[in-house]
């Protein structure tokens, strides 16, 4: 079975293409040759700067001969439905078959598609891939039609055994596929020709070229760590980076150099972005102090001198990028020691953050009063929280945040700390963007936890109350982390957070629902057509200073107002049903996440639908022990078994009362048990609500889960033993109303009826 090996050399690929390519091409080339009808045993993708490269191993040498049977026109067809078919089949009228079908005689046709070449059809398959090929973005050159990511040089294409290899007969824009490749651009640029994959690998190597991008990986990151050992540093890890230059080079070179003194006062968040950012160069720590110091580059070519030239060249264009930002560093300490950061602040205020919510100023201003709000569910000081609010977006306007946008929080705390806020205020400004993913850090800190809430929460109901909620797979405003944001900074905190409670207040606040009542107060009661035709109406709700939001809000109820000729109460009503409307379809969006979120923990999402349809589901640490608990307990047999029973006696008792039009809720009593099986399950309820009942009180799920189960065993023995539907009526009555007793006592742990199974 042969080996196919393809190339395709082009000049160089931006890195952050490579890897998605090199899979695009696999998959291509892979599924093309499936679908022809040949097989394969593996199959790997590389890609280096220049190079895409595919070495697929045991291929079929030929696809099987198919034989396939069509049905045709009946025989009595119009002659031209005839011609058709013989056309689609390439068949002439004798090699047709007639045989009697439901409908009458019909012609069969059997074709027989003979087995085809692998070089054959690998040549069609990698040339439709080529021409096909997804890149994001992608350019022609010269006078071809071929769009490629950059110009494509050549193809290396053969498919090898033990006889030999063989070139694959494709031709694309003028360019032949051969068995020849180039080695380093550099250090070895002739041309050689490749038997194989092995022999491929072995002789790029030779020629300066590593073809695995997991091995460029490596050796740039152990060299890096033995240069930094060596010298008692650290490489600050990066995997990002490492990827990133992995795919810039082909031959991995790693130098070390030193950060000029002048500039090893900087943050070093600073230093390390700066590096990163704009030369891809690695930064190397003190473990000691903590500070940056050297820098780590990677270059793509051994130089006589060990790259001295190409380290003094970098140190003088990094020299240049870090006086820029230690010019921005000291220009922003001015400002904020001398001034607290008022011009920041200030300037703010012709930030806008969206055209419907405002500027950043009055963003900031919500949180600060929310986060107030939530100070105490968070353990905060309040004064505090208001002010780590009010101080946590000021470097935005800062310059050396213009420059990189990446740095906002963490130089807010520096700054703050420069302009003497507390610890707490300053940590609060770095950590309220937090979390920013599933597996980003939480804040702990209370007050950081208390603005970092304030934030997402402000957030969410800003472009709730504007109608700009995600749909399908968009979410322009990223409102599904906010939202995820704020449960795990609920549940990571252990908070007690009324999330209806507080969506309401700064839904209301966001509209300035008060002022709208306050403005309908000052009316009275008039008709609509009177107050609207006053001049007083415009020029009140104009001075209440709504922002462009508010005024759609209150302007879309003002109209259907007008068309009901309704009075200012309806009005009135109306604009608080939409508050209401609002804050409960956001809470069904922290229910859905949340649902995801416990989903990837291994919780059921039939657990979580029993516990949110339970009383305080806006309280989510409440709600996620309640599932916890139930979780555990359908993992025990009482439990699950218990589940069976509850939903046999709730089908009973559903049945009986839409059949005899009466709730069956009350009335139970033990004088009417016939037989020791019923007396047994009166006093096991009467023993679980004296359990659950408190439980439920001290919201100790658990305790109230394990008495709950416990009644498995006596519900069991009653159905087992006791028929339900008695022939007297007051025996029946009394065992409806024993079953509901059983209802009531499940459903007041959780929803059992949303269970599956």
């Amino acid at each position: 079975m042969p080996d196919l090996l393809i190339e395709l050399f082009s000049e160089e690929i931006p890195a952050r293409m490579q890897r998605r390519a090199a899979e695009d091409l696999k998959k291509l080339v892979t599924n093309g040759l499936v679908e022809a009808g040949l097989t394969y045993a593996g199959a790997g993708a590389f890609s280096t700067p220049r190079r895409l490269a595919l070495a697929v191993e045991g291929l079929s040498a030929q696809s099987p001969t198919v034989t396939e049977e069509r049905k045709g026109p009946r025989t009595d067809a119009p002659e031209k439905a005839l011609e058709g078919f013989l056309r689609s089949t390439g068949l002439a009228r004798d090699q047709l078959t007639a045989r009697a079908d439901k409908k009458g005689e019909v012609w069969f046709a059997e074709i027989t598609r003979p087995g085809r070449p692998a070089a054959e059809i690998a040549a069609e398959v990698i040339t439709g891939a080529i021409q096909n090929f997804p890149w994001p973005k992608s350019m022609r050159w010269g006078a071809g039609t071929l769009r490629w990511v950059r110009p494509l040089h050549s193809i290396l294409a053969i498919l090898s055994d033990e006889g030999g290899a063989e070139t694959l007969a494709i031709e694309i824009e003028g360019i032949r596929a051969g068995a020849q490749t180039q080695g380093h651009r550099f250090m070895a640029p002739d041309c050689f020709a490749v038997t194989g994959f092995d022999d491929y690998q072995t002789r790029l190597k030779r020629a300066k070229v590593i073809l695995d991008s997991a091995e460029r990986e490596e050796a740039i990151w152990n060299e890096a760590s033995n240069l930094a050992f060596a010298q008692g540093l650290e490489v600050v890890e990066d995997k990002g980076l490492l990827a990133e230059v992995a795919g810039l080079v082909e031959w991995p070179v790693t130098l070390m150099g030193k950060i000029d003194a002048a500039y090893l006062d900087l943050p070093a968040e600073v230093l390390q972005t700066s590096m990163r950012e704009h030369q891809k160069f690695f930064s190397v720590r003190n473990p000691k102090t903590g500070g940056i110091e050297q820098f780590i580059t990677v270059a793509n070519r051994e130089t006589a001198d060990h790259g001295a030239t190409i380290l003094a060249g970098n140190a003088r264009v990094l020299s240049a990028r870090l006086a820029d930002a230690k010019f921005f560093w000291e220009n922003d300490l001015r400002i904020a020691k001398g001034q607290k950061m008022r011009p920041w602040l200030d300037a703010l205020e012709k930030v806008t953050f969206h055209n419907k919510l405002g500027s950043q100023a009055d963003r900031i201003e919500r949180i600060a009063a929310l986060a107030g709000e939530l100070a105490e569910a968070a353990g905060a000081d309040a004064e505090q929280s208001v002010t780590a609010a009010r101080v946590a977006k000021a470097d935005l306007s800062s310059e050396m945040v213009y420059e990189f946008p990446e740095l906002q929080g963490v130089m807010g705390r520096y700054y703050a700390l420069e302009a003497g806020y507390p610890q707490a205020v300053a940590d609060a400004a770095r950590d309220h963007y937090s979390p920013l993913g599933p597996s980003d850090d939480v804040p702990a800190d209370p007050v950081s936890v208390a603005v970092a809430l304030a934030d997402k929460l402000d957030t969410l109901t800003g472009f709730w109350a504007i109608d700009e909620k995600p749909t399908g797979s968009k979410d322009p405003f990223a409102l599904r982390r906010a939202a995820l944001g704020v449960i795990r900074l609920v549940l990571d905190n252990d908070l007690r957070v009324s999330l209806s409670s507080q969506v309401t207040g700064a839904l209301a606040t966001l509209l300035e629902f008060g002022a709208f009542q306050s403005f309908l107060n000052d009316f009275g009661e008039a008709d609509y057509k009177d107050w609207v035709r006053d001049d007083r109406f415009s020029s009140r709700f104009n001075s209440i200073g709504y922002n462009q939001a508010v005024g759609q809000f209150f302007e879309r109820i003002l109209v259907d107002a007008t068309k009901e000729k309704s009075d200012f109460g309806v009005v009135y009503r109306a604009a608080k049903r939409r508050v209401s409307d609002s804050a409960a379809d956001l809470l069904g969006f922290f229910h859905d996440r949340l649902k995801v979120y416990l989903r990837d923990q291994g919780l059921r999402h039939d657990v979580i639908d029993a516990c949110i349809a339970m009383p305080g589901n806006d309280d989510l640490t409440l709600l996620v022990k309640r599932a916890a608990a139930l979780s555990e307990t359908l993992k025990t047999d009482d439990g699950e078994n218990l589940i069976q029973g509850f939903k046999r006696a709730n089908n009973i008792l559903s049945q009986a009362e839409e059949k005899d039009g009466v709730e069956y809720s009350y009335g139970a009593d033990v004088k009417f048990a016939e037989t020791d099986v019923e007396r047994r399950l009166f006093g096991a309820l009467d023993k679980a609500e004296g359990v659950i009942d408190p439980a439920m009180k001290a919201e100790d799920f658990a305790v109230a889960m394990a008495a709950m189960a416990d009644l498995r065993g006596p519900i069991d023995a009653f159905f087992e033993a006791v028929q339900i539907n008695a022939e007297s009526e007051v025996l029946r009555r009394n065992r409806l109303n024993l079953l509901s007793r059983i209802r009531t006592v499940c459903l007041s742990v959780a929803d059992l009826t949303r269970l599956e199974g």
